[in-house]
Protein backbone atom coordinates (compact mmCIF):
# COMPACT_ATOMS: atom_id res chain seq x y z
CA UNK A 1 0.00 0.00 0.00
CA UNK A 2 1.31 3.80 -1.03
CA UNK A 3 2.58 5.22 2.55
CA UNK A 4 2.56 9.45 2.38
CA UNK A 5 3.54 11.21 5.40
CA UNK A 6 2.22 14.21 6.55
CA UNK A 7 3.34 16.87 8.13
CA UNK A 8 1.09 18.36 11.52
CA UNK A 9 -1.02 21.37 11.02
CA UNK A 10 1.28 24.54 10.98
CA UNK A 11 0.02 28.23 11.21
CA UNK A 12 1.64 31.08 9.58
CA UNK A 13 3.01 32.19 12.64
CA UNK A 14 4.11 28.81 13.96
CA UNK A 15 6.07 28.58 10.54
CA UNK A 16 9.27 27.37 11.92
CA UNK A 17 9.44 24.04 10.84
CA UNK A 18 7.64 20.68 12.00
CA UNK A 19 7.50 17.44 12.44
CA UNK A 20 5.59 14.31 10.72
CA UNK A 21 2.62 12.91 11.21
CA UNK A 22 1.53 9.61 9.52
CA UNK A 23 -1.24 9.64 7.14
CA UNK A 24 -4.35 8.35 8.39
CA UNK A 25 -5.61 6.12 5.60
CA UNK A 26 -3.18 4.75 2.93
CA UNK A 27 -3.96 5.18 -1.16
CA UNK A 28 -4.58 2.43 -3.27
CA UNK A 29 -1.13 0.84 -4.40
CA UNK A 30 0.88 1.86 -7.46
CA UNK A 31 -0.51 1.62 -10.55
CA UNK A 32 1.73 3.29 -12.76
CA UNK A 33 5.88 3.92 -13.13
CA UNK A 34 4.64 7.24 -11.76
CA UNK A 35 3.50 5.85 -8.61
CA UNK A 36 6.23 3.63 -8.17
CA UNK A 37 8.66 5.83 -8.50
CA UNK A 38 7.24 8.09 -6.26
CA UNK A 39 6.77 5.38 -3.06
CA UNK A 40 10.20 3.17 -4.27
CA UNK A 41 12.77 5.30 -4.81
CA UNK A 42 13.89 8.76 -5.43
CA UNK A 43 13.04 10.55 -8.75
CA UNK A 44 14.25 9.07 -11.64
CA UNK A 45 16.10 12.47 -12.51
CA UNK A 46 18.43 11.94 -9.25
CA UNK A 47 19.56 8.89 -10.37
CA UNK A 48 22.25 7.52 -12.33
CA UNK A 49 21.59 5.96 -15.45
CA UNK A 50 22.63 2.50 -14.82
CA UNK A 51 20.37 2.86 -11.06
CA UNK A 52 17.58 4.28 -13.88
CA UNK A 53 17.15 1.01 -15.95
CA UNK A 54 17.05 -0.97 -12.33
CA UNK A 55 14.42 1.01 -11.02
CA UNK A 56 12.39 1.11 -14.44
CA UNK A 57 13.31 -2.33 -14.17
CA UNK A 58 12.13 -3.53 -10.65
CA UNK A 59 9.11 -0.88 -11.45
CA UNK A 60 7.60 -2.62 -14.61
CA UNK A 61 7.26 -6.14 -12.79
CA UNK A 62 5.72 -4.42 -9.75
CA UNK A 63 3.03 -3.45 -12.06
CA UNK A 64 3.17 -5.72 -14.69
CA UNK A 65 5.45 -8.57 -13.43
CA UNK A 66 8.71 -9.50 -14.63
CA UNK A 67 9.57 -8.09 -18.49
CA UNK A 68 11.94 -9.64 -20.51
CA UNK A 69 14.57 -6.99 -22.55
CA UNK A 70 16.65 -7.29 -25.04
CA UNK A 71 19.20 -5.19 -22.98
CA UNK A 72 19.45 -1.68 -22.07
CA UNK A 73 19.44 -0.31 -25.59
CA UNK A 74 16.00 -1.78 -25.69
CA UNK A 75 15.12 -0.64 -22.53
CA UNK A 76 15.30 2.63 -23.50
CA UNK A 77 14.06 2.60 -26.99
CA UNK A 78 11.16 0.16 -26.63
CA UNK A 79 9.76 0.64 -23.38
CA UNK A 80 10.61 4.18 -21.26
CA UNK A 81 10.05 7.44 -21.77
CA UNK A 82 13.35 9.71 -22.36
CA UNK A 83 13.22 12.58 -19.37
CA UNK A 84 12.56 14.94 -21.23
CA UNK A 85 8.98 13.75 -22.99
CA UNK A 86 7.71 13.37 -19.60
CA UNK A 87 5.62 16.76 -18.77
CA UNK A 88 6.56 17.11 -14.88
CA UNK A 89 2.50 17.68 -14.41
CA UNK A 90 0.23 14.69 -15.08
CA UNK A 91 -2.57 15.68 -17.24
CA UNK A 92 -5.99 17.56 -15.91
CA UNK A 93 -8.05 15.08 -13.51
CA UNK A 94 -11.92 15.70 -12.71
CA UNK A 95 -11.30 17.20 -9.37
CA UNK A 96 -14.35 15.07 -7.70
CA UNK A 97 -13.37 12.22 -9.65
CA UNK A 98 -9.75 12.39 -8.08
CA UNK A 99 -10.74 12.95 -4.66
CA UNK A 100 -13.42 9.60 -4.41
CA UNK A 101 -10.62 7.63 -6.23
CA UNK A 102 -7.70 8.98 -3.88
CA UNK A 103 -10.03 9.58 -0.86
CA UNK A 104 -11.95 6.20 -0.23
CA UNK A 105 -13.51 5.65 3.45
CA UNK A 106 -15.14 7.08 6.13
CA UNK A 107 -12.58 7.77 8.41
CA UNK A 108 -12.45 11.68 9.76
CA UNK A 109 -9.36 12.40 7.45
CA UNK A 110 -10.59 11.12 4.65
CA UNK A 111 -13.84 13.07 5.12
CA UNK A 112 -11.98 16.15 5.56
CA UNK A 113 -9.99 15.72 2.44
CA UNK A 114 -12.92 15.12 0.13
CA UNK A 115 -14.69 17.93 2.09
CA UNK A 116 -12.09 20.30 0.97
CA UNK A 117 -12.04 19.07 -2.53
CA UNK A 118 -15.79 19.59 -2.95
CA UNK A 119 -15.02 23.15 -2.07
CA UNK A 120 -12.59 23.35 -4.40
CA UNK A 121 -14.10 22.08 -7.00
CA UNK A 122 -16.69 25.54 -6.87
CA UNK A 123 -13.90 27.43 -7.98
CA UNK A 124 -11.70 24.98 -10.08
CA UNK A 125 -12.80 21.91 -12.12
CA UNK A 126 -9.63 20.21 -12.65
CA UNK A 127 -6.54 19.27 -10.57
CA UNK A 128 -3.03 18.57 -12.10
CA UNK A 129 -0.77 16.35 -10.16
CA UNK A 130 2.85 17.99 -9.98
CA UNK A 131 5.79 15.24 -10.06
CA UNK A 132 6.66 14.08 -6.49
CA UNK A 133 10.04 15.39 -5.51
CA UNK A 134 11.42 17.73 -3.30
CA UNK A 135 11.06 20.27 -6.48
CA UNK A 136 6.92 20.71 -6.19
CA UNK A 137 6.27 23.50 -4.43
CA UNK A 138 8.71 25.75 -6.45
CA UNK A 139 7.61 23.85 -9.44
CA UNK A 140 4.04 24.32 -8.97
CA UNK A 141 4.60 27.92 -7.83
CA UNK A 142 6.48 28.47 -11.29
CA UNK A 143 4.04 26.62 -13.30
CA UNK A 144 1.10 29.06 -12.39
CA UNK A 145 2.90 32.00 -12.80
CA UNK A 146 4.02 31.92 -16.14
CA UNK A 147 0.82 29.75 -17.51
CA UNK A 148 -1.23 33.11 -16.10
CA UNK A 149 1.16 35.93 -16.56
CA UNK A 150 -0.01 38.78 -18.69
CA UNK A 151 2.64 41.54 -17.53
CA UNK A 152 5.78 40.84 -15.89
CA UNK A 153 6.28 41.68 -12.52
CA UNK A 154 8.38 45.11 -11.67
CA UNK A 155 11.56 43.87 -10.56
CA UNK A 156 11.73 41.85 -13.71
CA UNK A 157 11.86 44.76 -15.97
CA UNK A 158 14.01 46.99 -14.13
CA UNK A 159 16.71 44.95 -11.91
CA UNK A 160 19.44 43.86 -13.46
CA UNK A 161 18.93 39.96 -11.98
CA UNK A 162 21.63 38.47 -14.37
CA UNK A 163 23.93 40.12 -12.25
CA UNK A 164 22.42 38.89 -8.65
CA UNK A 165 24.38 35.63 -8.41
CA UNK A 166 27.76 37.71 -8.49
CA UNK A 167 26.75 39.97 -5.89
CA UNK A 168 25.98 37.93 -3.63
CA UNK A 169 29.29 35.84 -4.02
CA UNK A 170 31.29 39.20 -3.64
CA UNK A 171 29.32 40.62 -0.55
CA UNK A 172 28.84 37.57 1.15
CA UNK A 173 30.52 34.65 -0.59
CA UNK A 174 27.53 32.57 -0.68
CA UNK A 175 26.97 31.26 -4.39
CA UNK A 176 30.94 29.16 -4.44
CA UNK A 177 29.61 25.99 -3.12
CA UNK A 178 25.61 26.36 -4.97
CA UNK A 179 24.59 22.03 -4.90
CA UNK A 180 22.87 21.71 -8.66
CA UNK A 181 21.35 18.39 -9.47
CA UNK A 182 22.95 16.24 -12.04
CA UNK A 183 20.62 17.82 -14.74
CA UNK A 184 22.53 20.77 -14.36
CA UNK A 185 26.15 19.87 -15.72
CA UNK A 186 28.07 22.76 -15.94
CA UNK A 187 29.11 22.30 -19.77
CA UNK A 188 32.85 22.16 -20.54
CA UNK A 189 33.10 22.78 -16.97
CA UNK A 190 34.75 26.11 -17.40
CA UNK A 191 31.41 27.29 -15.74
CA UNK A 192 31.42 28.29 -12.34
CA UNK A 193 28.37 28.46 -10.13
CA UNK A 194 27.81 31.91 -10.32
CA UNK A 195 28.48 32.06 -13.87
CA UNK A 196 25.66 28.67 -14.30
CA UNK A 197 23.14 30.78 -12.09
CA UNK A 198 23.71 33.81 -13.81
CA UNK A 199 22.55 31.94 -16.88
CA UNK A 200 19.82 30.57 -15.32
CA UNK A 201 18.54 33.84 -14.46
CA UNK A 202 19.17 35.10 -17.57
CA UNK A 203 16.45 31.96 -18.53
CA UNK A 204 13.93 32.80 -15.96
CA UNK A 205 13.89 36.24 -17.39
CA UNK A 206 13.10 35.45 -21.13
CA UNK A 207 10.92 32.53 -19.84
CA UNK A 208 8.82 35.26 -17.70
CA UNK A 209 8.68 37.43 -20.99
CA UNK A 210 7.87 34.87 -23.04
CA UNK A 211 4.79 33.57 -21.57
CA UNK A 212 3.71 37.36 -21.42
CA UNK A 213 4.43 38.24 -24.85
CA UNK A 214 2.05 34.78 -25.64
CA UNK A 215 -1.47 36.22 -27.34
CA UNK A 216 -3.69 33.42 -25.26
CA UNK A 217 -3.70 31.53 -22.40
CA UNK A 218 -3.50 28.48 -24.72
CA UNK A 219 -0.42 29.81 -25.66
CA UNK A 220 1.23 29.97 -22.14
CA UNK A 221 0.06 26.27 -21.46
CA UNK A 222 2.16 25.65 -24.32
CA UNK A 223 5.14 27.13 -23.65
CA UNK A 224 4.86 25.62 -19.64
CA UNK A 225 4.29 21.97 -21.50
CA UNK A 226 7.80 23.03 -23.34
CA UNK A 227 8.91 23.95 -20.68
CA UNK A 228 8.42 21.57 -17.56
CA UNK A 229 10.14 19.18 -19.10
CA UNK A 230 12.06 17.75 -16.13
CA UNK A 231 15.44 18.39 -17.72
CA UNK A 232 18.02 21.30 -17.30
CA UNK A 233 15.98 24.37 -18.36
CA UNK A 234 13.30 23.19 -16.15
CA UNK A 235 15.25 22.34 -13.15
CA UNK A 236 17.87 25.60 -14.10
CA UNK A 237 14.22 27.74 -13.58
CA UNK A 238 13.78 26.09 -10.13
CA UNK A 239 17.37 26.87 -8.79
CA UNK A 240 16.98 30.14 -10.04
CA UNK A 241 13.63 30.84 -8.03
CA UNK A 242 16.11 29.55 -4.74
CA UNK A 243 18.61 32.38 -5.57
CA UNK A 244 15.71 35.35 -6.06
CA UNK A 245 14.69 33.90 -2.46
CA UNK A 246 18.70 33.88 -1.28
CA UNK A 247 18.71 37.30 -2.46
CA UNK A 248 15.03 38.61 -0.91
CA UNK A 249 16.27 36.79 2.12
CA UNK A 250 19.68 38.44 2.30
CA UNK A 251 18.18 42.12 1.72
CA UNK A 252 15.35 41.11 4.32
CA UNK A 253 18.62 40.36 7.21
CA UNK A 254 20.44 43.43 6.02
CA UNK A 255 17.60 45.73 7.09
CA UNK A 256 16.56 43.69 9.93
CA UNK A 257 20.20 44.37 11.56
CA UNK A 258 19.92 47.91 10.40
CA UNK A 259 16.69 48.42 12.80
CA UNK A 260 14.45 49.04 9.39
CA UNK A 261 10.94 47.39 9.16
CA UNK A 262 10.68 43.73 7.64
CA UNK A 263 7.16 41.90 7.01
CA UNK A 264 6.91 39.00 10.06
CA UNK A 265 7.52 36.42 8.46
CA UNK A 266 11.57 37.27 8.79
CA UNK A 267 11.59 36.97 12.44
CA UNK A 268 10.46 33.80 12.00
CA UNK A 269 12.44 32.99 9.44
CA UNK A 270 15.87 33.87 11.10
CA UNK A 271 14.82 32.73 14.57
CA UNK A 272 15.48 29.34 13.94
CA UNK A 273 18.48 27.96 14.95
CA UNK A 274 19.42 26.50 12.02
CA UNK A 275 18.64 29.83 10.20
CA UNK A 276 19.82 32.85 12.06
CA UNK A 277 21.14 34.64 9.05
CA UNK A 278 21.70 34.26 4.73
CA UNK A 279 24.56 31.66 5.47
CA UNK A 280 22.83 28.99 7.53
CA UNK A 281 19.72 29.52 5.72
CA UNK A 282 21.27 28.59 2.76
CA UNK A 283 23.35 25.97 4.05
CA UNK A 284 20.70 24.55 6.39
CA UNK A 285 17.54 24.73 4.51
CA UNK A 286 17.40 26.45 0.77
CA UNK A 287 20.34 24.19 -0.79
CA UNK A 288 18.17 20.97 0.64
CA UNK A 289 14.91 21.94 -1.47
CA UNK A 290 15.32 19.76 -4.94
CA UNK A 291 16.97 17.18 -2.65
CA UNK A 292 16.17 16.01 0.55
CA UNK A 293 13.67 18.34 1.57
CA UNK A 294 10.98 20.95 0.29
CA UNK A 295 10.16 24.45 1.64
CA UNK A 296 8.67 24.99 5.01
CA UNK A 297 6.11 27.38 5.71
CA UNK A 298 7.67 29.92 6.34
CA UNK A 299 9.88 29.73 3.40
CA UNK A 300 6.29 29.92 1.39
CA UNK A 301 6.04 33.27 2.63
CA UNK A 302 9.33 34.51 1.24
CA UNK A 303 8.65 32.64 -2.11
CA UNK A 304 5.81 35.39 -3.07
CA UNK A 305 7.67 38.06 -1.36
CA UNK A 306 10.09 37.07 -4.03
CA UNK A 307 8.19 36.88 -6.60
CA UNK A 308 5.90 39.39 -5.57
CA UNK A 309 3.49 37.23 -6.18
CA UNK A 310 0.64 36.16 -3.78
CA UNK A 311 0.42 32.35 -3.85
CA UNK A 312 -2.85 31.03 -2.30
CA UNK A 313 -3.20 27.51 -1.11
CA UNK A 314 -6.20 25.34 -0.66
CA UNK A 315 -5.04 23.20 2.83
CA UNK A 316 -7.25 20.63 2.71
CA UNK A 317 -6.57 19.25 5.68
CA UNK A 318 -7.62 22.69 7.37
CA UNK A 319 -10.84 22.22 5.47
CA UNK A 320 -13.79 23.99 7.55
CA UNK A 321 -10.86 25.95 9.68
CA UNK A 322 -10.30 29.83 9.22
CA UNK A 323 -6.87 28.38 7.91
CA UNK A 324 -8.52 25.94 4.88
CA UNK A 325 -7.41 29.03 2.81
CA UNK A 326 -3.84 30.66 3.62
CA UNK A 327 -2.19 33.72 1.72
CA UNK A 328 1.50 33.64 1.05
CA UNK A 329 2.22 36.61 2.13
CA UNK A 330 -1.67 37.84 2.96
CA UNK A 331 -0.20 41.20 3.09
CA UNK A 332 -0.33 42.24 -0.73
CA UNK A 333 -3.56 40.13 -1.85
CA UNK A 334 -4.70 43.65 -3.58
CA UNK A 335 -1.79 44.60 -5.22
CA UNK A 336 0.06 41.25 -6.61
CA UNK A 337 -1.01 38.83 -9.06
CA UNK A 338 -2.44 35.71 -7.59
CA UNK A 339 -1.90 31.94 -8.23
CA UNK A 340 -3.53 29.20 -6.67
CA UNK A 341 -1.88 25.87 -5.58
CA UNK A 342 -3.55 23.05 -3.14
CA UNK A 343 -2.00 20.58 -1.07
CA UNK A 344 -2.97 17.97 1.32
CA UNK A 345 -0.44 17.70 4.05
CA UNK A 346 1.66 21.38 3.67
CA UNK A 347 4.36 19.24 1.71
CA UNK A 348 3.31 18.46 -1.68
CA UNK A 349 1.34 20.63 -3.74
CA UNK A 350 -0.44 20.31 -6.71
CA UNK A 351 -2.05 22.61 -9.02
CA UNK A 352 -5.53 23.15 -9.92
CA UNK A 353 -6.65 24.01 -13.23
CA UNK A 354 -10.05 25.52 -15.50
CA UNK A 355 -13.43 25.94 -14.82
CA UNK A 356 -16.04 24.26 -12.16
CA UNK A 357 -18.27 21.78 -13.92
CA UNK A 358 -20.85 22.91 -15.56
CA UNK A 359 -19.62 26.44 -15.61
Amino acid sequence: MRRKRRRKNVTAAEAMGGEEDPKEESHQGPSTLADVREEYGPAVEDLGVSEEEDLYRGAEELIQGPVKHAGPEALFEVTLPKVEDRCSLEPMLDILSYSESEWKGNTTKSTLIRTGYTKLSQRFGSLRQVRGDNYCALRATLFQVLSTSTQPPIWLQVEHISTWAEELEAREGLIGQWMFPSECRQGDGSEDAVQQLKRYMELLQNRWQAAVGCSSAEERQRLCERVFQGGEEELGLLEALKLLMLVRASEFHTTMQEGGDVPVFCWLLYARDSSDCPRTFLANHLSRVGFSGGLEQVEMFLLGYALQCTIQVYRLYMTDTEEFVTYYPDDHKEDWPCVCLVTEDDRHYNVPVGQPNGL
